[in-house]
């Protein structure tokens, strides 16, 4: 069974309008005429299961769905989500629902052979007015100092001024001067792009030119794109998802789905290895409570749960705190721009994992890279 928590305003009749959910997004209600199917229909039907403080769940049977989001999203809000005030705040799948991660936590570090300790993620910046070579140079120069993954700005599609191809090529070659020189792999997360008859097949062309892991705009291009990247053998390379187009869902306090539903529950259960959302302490304005939330349900599927958004290294120690070792920290500008230059940036992040547990005011850090970045944007 599938059992789904929804919040009503303080003014709406809770149990009511979960009664209405519960009829009107499954069988419906029926006349004589179908009399003889009753003992039938009564088996699609969902049941409220309890109301309170207006928080209403609701059980649906599974085989009303065809096992992937598209069904369940149908199933659980689609006709409803325009007919009142209520927001899907909890999804509770079965374990099987779904589609799972090929590689997760365990599988993007065994690619990186890299065990003890969070991950260094950048972000090609600027977003867009690069050409190839100068995505190469941004990767040779970060690459070379320790960095584990970069990706594309989720706004950087198959634009004229850098073709995905082209900016592919450019970088594996690069990727494979870092393996020679160092012995290190780095992945680089590139976005895959396009209309939805053509993106399977790009995205299996990026991987036939090297690319060893894939950006997808989940909520823009959908759920069943990332599902079908997911279950692809030939798509053999980590997914990391986006949460562009989050806010849209999420931000309103009456209606739609929570942050944690859509960033945690569905991405899990929907193939992403790796899962980008704001940070609490971040740039962009996010509750703290549900940042817990789509940690703990990401890491239950062995899915990376990614803090973006203004993370800068001297918020290590709050990271670290909150997160322990498997995260991945997202950094833009955090990184690469680092008063003396992106190097400097992913320097500093690892003198800032070796400085946790010890003093971290400016007035204790030694002249660095780290220093220059509290000096810049503090703790």
């Amino acid at each position: 069974m599938i059992e789904v928590d929804y919040r009503f305003p303080p003014d709406v009749d809770a149990f009511r309008q979960a009664k209405i959910i519960a009829i009107g997004q499954t069988a419906g209600s029926w006349d004589e005429r179908f009399a003889h199917r009753d003992s039938q229909l009564k088996k699609h039907l969902a049941e409220v299961v309890k109301v309170d403080n207006n928080v209403a769940r609701i059980r649906f049977p599974m085989f009303n769905t065809e096992n992937d989001i598209a069904s369940l999203l149908t199933m659980i809000f689609g006709k409803y989500s325009m007919a009142g005030r209520a927001k899907v705040i909890g999804v509770h799948l079965p374990d099987s629902y779904g589609t799972r991660a090929k590689f997760g936590i365990t599988g993007i570090r065994e690619k990186l052979n890299v065990s003890d300790r969070p991950l260094i993620m950048a972000i090609f910046k600027p977003a867009l007015g690069l050409s190839a070579t100068d995505h190469a140079d941004i990767l040779r120069e970060v690459a070379m100092n320790g960095l584990d993954i970069i990706k594309d700005d989720e706004i950087m599609g198959d634009l004229a001024v850098a073709p995905t191809k082209e900016r592919l090529l450019a970088c594996r070659r690069v990727l494979d001067e870092v393996q020679e020189k160092t012995g290190r792999t780095v992945l680089y997360a590139v976005n895959v792009t396009g209309k939805a008859d053509q993106l399977l097949t790009k995205a299996r062309l990026l991987i036939q030119n090297g690319a060893n892991a894939l950006l997808l705009n989940v909520l823009t291009y959908g759920f069943s794109i990332l599902e079908a990247l997911a279950a692809d053998p030939e798509i053999n390379v980590p997914i990391f998802a986006h949460p562009a187009f989050a806010g849209a869902m999420c931000a309103s306090e009456d209606t739609g789905l929570s942050y944690s539903v859509v960033l945690g529950t569905l991405m899990a259960h929907a193939g992403a290895d790796a899962v980008l959302y704001p940070a609490s302490y971040g740039s962009l304005p996010f509750d703290p409570l549900e940042e817990n939330h789509i940690k703990n349900i990401l890491r239950s599927r062995n899915i990376f749960p990614v803090p973006s958004a203004g993370i800068h290294p001297g918020i290590v120690p709050k990271a670290l705190a909150d997160y322990g070792q498997d995260v991945i920290l997202n950094a833009g500008t955090g990184i690469m721009d680092h008063p003396d230059g992106s190097a400097s940036g992913v320097k500093a992040f690892f003198e800032a994992l070796e400085r946790v547990g010890k003093p971290f005011t400016l007035d204790s850090l030694p002249d660095g890279a780290l220093r220059r970045v509290v000096e810049k944007w503090g703790t």
